[in-house]
């Protein structure tokens, strides 16, 4: 029974990103289950069309500048609630730090055009706006990492045998939390980057011409030539895959 509902998963899975390959090299698709023809054009389209370059550009841009600002916050901030876990104002902590993702989408974005597209703070469509709300959306998601490999870590006991060697808190810091931390920093971060690439709800309300992301130009391209879209979708897949690999095979070695 479990293998037959792992089976059942496994293709409900597969089945659309293997529709979204045939689909790429299919020359014509429309109101069928299977395109008709083999073609390779779409993916020569794809990658002369400007528009898809400069997206991909900034939705890196975006994802690294995500990745360098929850480093800054969500280390500290994982170790902070943990060390304070049971105290006043940790749940408090706790449930800031959780909002982003306890709160819909939609209504982050609608709140961030309320109050940048003002007079006073005239921000919505620049490309610092939409990083620092990329930000705010993936920062939880690191913080639950940290968090959990703190608490598998058991950092206190390290911590009091650092202490006991004249260690300050600040070198307990950096010289025992932060190098045990390094396999979930680095795999947080991959989570991080992959949810910033593919978001779609948060760019697509706050993203101007200039400044579109990958997935706002991607579902532009549906509405034209089905096999573009599809090629297009499929390159978003691969990238996403080979980082996967990357960041699994540099886990490794350090």
């Amino acid at each position: 029974m479990v293998r037959f509902l792992s089976l059942i998963y496994g293709v409900y899975l597969a089945l659309p990103i293997l529709l979204l390959l045939v689909g790429s090299f299919g020359a014509s698709w429309s109101n069928t289950l299977l395109p008709t023809g083999v073609t390779t054009r779409w993916y020569m389209d794809l990658w002369f069309d400007p528009s898809f370059g400069k997206a991909f550009a900034t939705s890196l841009v975006v994802a690294l500048c995500a990745c360098g600002i929850n480093t800054v916050i969500a280390v500290p901030l994982a170790y902070s609630l943990h060390h304070r876990a049971g105290q006043r104002g940790a749940f408090a902590g706790r449930l800031v730090s959780a909002l982003p993702i306890a709160v819909p989408t939609i209504t982050l974005g609608f709140g961030y055009v309320i109050v940048f597209n003002t007079d006073t703070l005239p921000w919505l469509g620049t490309l610092p706006l939409l990083i620092a709300a990329h930000a705010v959306q993936t920062l939880p998601y690191l913080t639950a990492t940290l968090l959990a490999d703190l608490r598998h870590l058991g950092i206190e006991k390290l911590e009091a045998a650092a202490a006991t060697l004249g260690a300050s808190s600040w070198q307990r810091f950096w010289g025992v939390a932060i190098p045990n931390l390094r396999h979930s920093l680095l795999s947080g971060l991959v989570m991080v980057a992959a949810i910033s690439v593919g978001e779609f709800g948060l760019s697509n309300l706050l993203t101007s011409f200039q400044n579109r992301t990958y997935p706002v130009v991607l579902l532009q391209a549906f509405y034209g030539a089905t096999g573009f879209a599809c090629a297009a979708t499929v390159i978003l897949l691969l990238l996403a895959s080979a980082s996967a690999v990357i960041s699994s095979s540099v886990i490794k070695r350090i």
